[in-house]
Formats: C-alpha cells, structure tokens, sequence
C-alpha cells in the first residue's frame, strides 16, 4: 500500500520513499563528555511549529462591515492595540474597482431611464 492510500492498479509503478544518508560530519564526529552546565540539546521541533489559533485572539477581533459604494460585505481582522486593520477580505482595490463599476452601472441606468421617458415630436 502507498503512503497515499490511493487505490492503484495491480504492476502499477509505487514512489518508494527516498532515504538521506547521514552527514559525513555526523558520523566523523567525536562523542565528548561534558558536564550538565556545559551540555546543550537540541530544541524540540514540535514546540516550535503550534496551530493554536486562540493565543492571539487577546490582541485580534474580527468584524464585518458594509461597503455601501461597492455594495459588499467587507470581512476584518483588526488589532485591538492600534486599531488597524491586519486583514481584510475583499482587499481595498477590489472595493474601489466594485464601488467604481457600480457608480457606472447607475449612471447608464439613469441615461436610459432617461431617454425611454422623453418624448421626441
């Protein structure tokens, strides 16, 4: 069975996985002895790489807004310290391009709104 448990074809060719040999200064190395004040070890890579998306909720809040010139709903995340805003969901170009086209549309509404109204002798 592959590593990406996929169903495959009987003879089908399977990716075996690719084994790094050791450094050559790893295995050169000298083993030493030193005392518990002088030893270091290395760091626990696990503790460095955490998803905990509820330790920086303190300093972040979410809001949503309504762009009434683009006619969107414009999702937040704004730092409560500053006030500014960190993210954003339409980007702000995207809503002056939205607020701009839609200014458009109403202007040549109003024009064959208008033209359908007068009368021609």
């Amino acid at each position: 069975m592959g590593t990406d448990f996929s169903i495959k074809p009987v003879g089908a060719p399977v990716a075996a996985p690719a084994v790094q040999p050791a450094p050559s200064a790893t295995v050169d190395a000298v083993a030493t002895q030193l005392p518990p004040s002088q030893s270091v070890t290395a760091a626990d890579v696990s503790a460095r790489v955490r998803n905990e998306p509820h330790a920086t909720t303190d300093t972040l809040s979410h809001q949503v807004i309504v762009d009434r010139d683009a006619a969107s709903m414009v999702y937040q995340v704004v730092d409560n310290r500053t006030s500014l805003v960190v993210k954003q969901f339409p980007d702000e170009a995207m809503l002056r391009r939205r607020a701009y086209f839609r200014t458009l549309d109403m202007v040549k509404a109003e024009r064959e709104q208008s033209m359908a109204t007068d009368r021609r002798a």
